[in-house]
């Protein structure tokens, strides 16, 4: 195996493959990168046993074949080599050398045969979008995605196709953040759970663009194919909640407020109440709905604070508690100017979503506050 390339373009393969290696594992083969060679093109390959992730990039060959390389190691000495042509070849014993201006490496080199291959999927249906869209609906919903693995379904988004709309969503018993958009192509409606660490890869690979992402899923894989990248995942099993019946019909209490005040005031507001939220989480900050003005406050053993602004209000005066994290978390990927938060009673979930933006919702359960 022998080719040269621009180190930009592989360093940039290397980098959409990388986060498919596994880190934890008793099979050193799967810390690898396969490289192989065809033609006037080289395909790198990454594979965990859950999520596996091809690129592939011209390049000028002037010998095929292929082999299995340490990821980290071939990815640092790329990454600091100088933005010039790079080539690498298998030596007669079998090291990986690469060499740019001045400077050559070796490195050992595992067995191509043993790196496993990645799932054949039989696609039953599938959907294609512009990869801005997905970018965007991957980001308005990952942050909701549930960290705990008790519940596993949870630790993914739900990818529902109805009447060529897509809805993801994501929950993790505390709040859910649900993203809309149409979809183009014809599909039959259908569902799945795609795992949030496969959508984190995902969102880092595709780019903010017009070019299309083809989305196809099979019983238990998902594939995601881009121009020059693919990447395959297998899909969480289990009964995901059925959101459509957990989001409030009616409020008692609405307010209209500028994103950024708000967002400014709840960060303010969390340098007294964080340390207590994270390790207690028994002092929520308090919200105060009165007639044209809402009242943020908390107050703990670590001190005082509290934000007052007026606003446009409607329907009660409420006092409500909550974790502020999981507000300025939303707040932070909505883009409109201008936000309603509905509420409830004190007890029951609240509404945040754009004032301009009917296609996303996000919902928080409330803190009960100490007496």
């Amino acid at each position: 195996m022998k080719f040269i390339c621009e180190k930009e373009n592989i360093l940039k393969a290397i980098n959409s493959v990388i986060n498919g290696v596994a880190s934890k594992t008793t099979m050193p083969i799967l810390e690898g990168i396969l490289i192989q060679t065809n033609k006037n093109e080289i395909k790198l390959t990454s594979y965990d046993l859950e999520i596996g992730i091809e690129y592939i990039l011209e390049a000028n060959i002037e010998e095929e074949g292929s082999t299995v390389v340490n990821a980290i190691m071939f990815s640092e000495i790329i990454r600091k080599l100088p933005n010039k042509e790079i080539k690498i070849e298998i030596n007669s014993n079998n090291l990986l050398e690469i060499e740019c201006e001045g400077s050559l490496y070796k490195l050992s080199t595992m067995n191509p045969e043993e790196f496993p291959e990645l799932p054949k999927i039989d696609i039953d249906n599938s959907i294609e979008i512009e990869q801005n869209i997905l970018k965007n609906m991957i980001r308005k919903t990952i942050f909701a995605v549930s960290t705990e693995e008790k519940r596993p379904i949870f630790t993914g988004c739900l990818f529902e196709i109805t009447n060529k709309n897509l809805n993801v969503v994501a929950v993790d018993g505390y709040r859910m953040a649900i993203k809309k958009a149409s979809v183009n192509t014809t599909a039959n409606d259908f569902s799945c759970v795609i795992p949030g660490k496969t959508l984190n890869e995902v969102n880092k690979i595709i780019a903010d663009s017009f070019d299309i992402v083809k989305i196809g899923v099979s019983k238990n894989q998902a594939l995601f194919e881009m121009d020059n990248c693919k990447i395959v995942t297998r899909l969480l099993d289990g009964e995901f909640l059925k959101y459509q019946n957990a989001i409030p019909s009616n409020w008692e209490t609405r307010i209209k407020v500028n994103k950024n005040e708000i967002q400014n005031c709840f960060d303010r507001i969390l340098l007294i109440s964080a340390s207590a939220i994270e390790k207690e989480k028994r002092y929520p900050v308090k919200i105060n709905i009165e007639v044209g003005k809402v009242i943020i406050s908390c107050a703990n053993q670590t001190g005082d604070a509290k934000e007052e602004m007026y606003i446009e209000t409607e329907g009660k005066e409420l006092e409500i508690g909550f974790n502020p994290k999981f507000f300025i978390d939303a707040l932070k990927v909505i883009d409109d100017e201008e936000v309603y938060i509905e509420f409830g009673t004190n007890r029951s979930p609240s509404i945040i979503k754009p004032v301009g933006e009917g296609d996303y919702i996000y919902m928080i359960l409330p803190i009960k506050m100490k007496e």
